[in-house]
């Protein structure tokens, strides 16, 4: 019971931390679409963030999963900042040559993503935030391995002041194409030097270990698949949008998964708190137990905070947006859903890392790619941005299954009787909704608190379990 203890606290302040990070891009979502004259702009911007996502993830080749799985199998402070620095010296140089290659090229690259060598400034501006945010990802590692969890809530609230406050003039002054790129580099070159100021001891470039670095590759180069595939998953239906039937219809869609990445504050909670969790527990005699509890519980809360929004999309959208961005309300539900299964995924597939079998990751996400990729084909010219949405969903459900099978076979993880009923819940709710509800937020919502509810009863023992814990931790404590 501690170590549920020890991981809800992480979820909750990570989760505190995430809210800061994440409402204010919501708040300011309608904001940035009525500054844009047109949503094509925002498309533009959005495929620019969709190239720092892989250029990150390039360069990054996993080593941030990687140092955290060295990082807690000593208990020595200078092997530690061995690992550290060893890892910062890699992403420095890794991310250095993927900046370069998108500078020599630029031309082939606008092209190719922008469908013109004019967006060459907006190319720059994506190559700068691919070189930082490489190293980024390592110099905030010593504040999670530490547990620092004030120092994430700060920061992730510097991040989106930053961006707004250079992003909302440049809009105004009518600079469309570099405003949120521009923004992006600023915020992340704010991230990067106040992580490097509070974590500077864990970094000494001199402490380069070659065989420490073999170590990390070992981990790493097997993940780095696994974060390109993600990024399929993520991230190419937006290019395949472009590409399919236009730019334009990007913008809407990046409107829809931006209120759908409202998940992200339930997902960021959760990664925030679970690696620490995770790697801290590992070796305890039952945590074949205490991951799959994880897994039933994130999953079932999951599900019922993704029935409210399948409900109130419609509504919320016609509150928020005008005119073509409306129409995002179709894609937003199954957006915000994908990154809980997403989530769902890592809590499963931990277990992969924890026997250090990273390879079986790989080829159950790339199935999951290979289905998004082929619906979207499919889906993108039939339904437009819907199907798009449902092909993201689809293709993280279909890893979720194939990895839960693969790893009850090796005896890594038990899945409930309880909790494949609410799966199947949830999965008839959606049908009806999209065939039935979708033009009526009432019934919708109706229909969202009966599969709550249904849940709610499937966990009830759980629940009253946990809240008779903190009864008696409380009376202790006061004792």
């Amino acid at each position: 019971m501690e170590k549920f203890k020890l991981f809800i606290s992480n979820f909750l302040i990570y989760g505190f931390g995430s809210i800061i990070s994440n409402v204010i891009p919501l708040i300011m979502l309608p904001v940035i679409t009525r500054l844009m004259p047109d949503s094509f702009y925002y498309g533009l911007s959005d495929i620019s963030n969709t190239i720092v996502q892989f250029g990150t993830a390039l360069a990054v080749m996993g080593m941030y999963d990687a140092v955290f799985r060295l990082f807690f199998d000593r208990e020595d402070e200078n092997y530690q900042k061995v690992v550290c620095s060893t890892a910062l010296v890699f992403t420095l140089i890794s991310s250095f040559a993927v900046f370069i290659l998108l500078i020599l090229f630029r031309n082939q690259f606008s092209e190719l993503f922008f469908d013109d060598p004019k967006y060459n400034n907006v190319l720059y501006l994506t190559a700068i935030s691919i070189f930082i945010g490489g190293t980024n990802s390592i110099v905030q590692i010593p504040t999670r391995t530490q547990n620092k969890r004030i120092v994430f809530i700060v920061l992730n609230t510097i991040g989106p002041v930053v961006s707004y406050a250079i992003s909302v003039p440049l809009l105004l002054n009518g600079y469309y194409l570099i405003a949120l790129p521009l923004a992006a580099v600023a915020t992340a070159l704010t991230k990067e030097l106040s992580f490097y100021v509070i974590n500077r001891k864990w970094f000494d470039l001199r402490l380069f270990d070659s065989g420490v670095l073999k170590q990390l590759l070992v981990i790493a180069i097997p993940l780095l698949p696994n974060f390109l595939i993600y990024w399929i998953f993520n991230s190419s239906d937006r290019l395949m949008i472009s590409w399919l039937i236009g730019a334009s219809f990007t913008g809407i869609y990046a409107v829809g998964a931006k209120i759908g990445s409202a998940a992200q504050l339930i997902y960021q909670a959760f990664a925030g708190g679970w690696q620490f969790f995770a790697f801290s527990t590992m070796n305890e005699e039952n945590q074949v137990e205490n991951n799959s509890k994880v897994f039933e519980y994130l999953g079932a809360v999951s599900f019922g905070c993704a029935t409210l929004v399948f409900a109130l999309s419609h509504w919320l959208f016609q509150l928020l947006f005008t005119g073509v961005y409306v129409d995002a309300y179709i894609c937003a539900p199954y957006l915000f859903l994908a990154p809980l299964m997403q989530m769902l995924f890592q809590v499963a597939a931990n277990q992969f890392l924890v026997v250090k079998k990273t390879w079986p990751n790989m080829l159950i996400l790339a199935v999951g790619a290979v289905c998004n990729v082929a619906l979207n084909l499919v889906l993108i010219p039939l339904i437009g941005i819907e199907g798009a949405s449902i092909a993201t969903l689809v293709g993280y459900v279909v890893s979720d299954i194939i990895c839960c099978i693969v790893l009850c076979r090796m005896k890594l993880m038990v899945v409930s009787n309880r909790f494949l009923f609410c799966s199947f819940i949830m999965l008839v709710f959606i049908l009806v909704w999209r065939m039935v509800l979708i033009s009526s937020t009432l019934l919708s919502l109706i229909g969202a608190f009966f599969v709550i509810g249904i849940i709610l009863t499937a966990y009830k023992n759980d629940i009253s379990s946990l809240l008779t814990n903190k009864r008696i931790a409380h009376n202790n404590s006061v004792v």
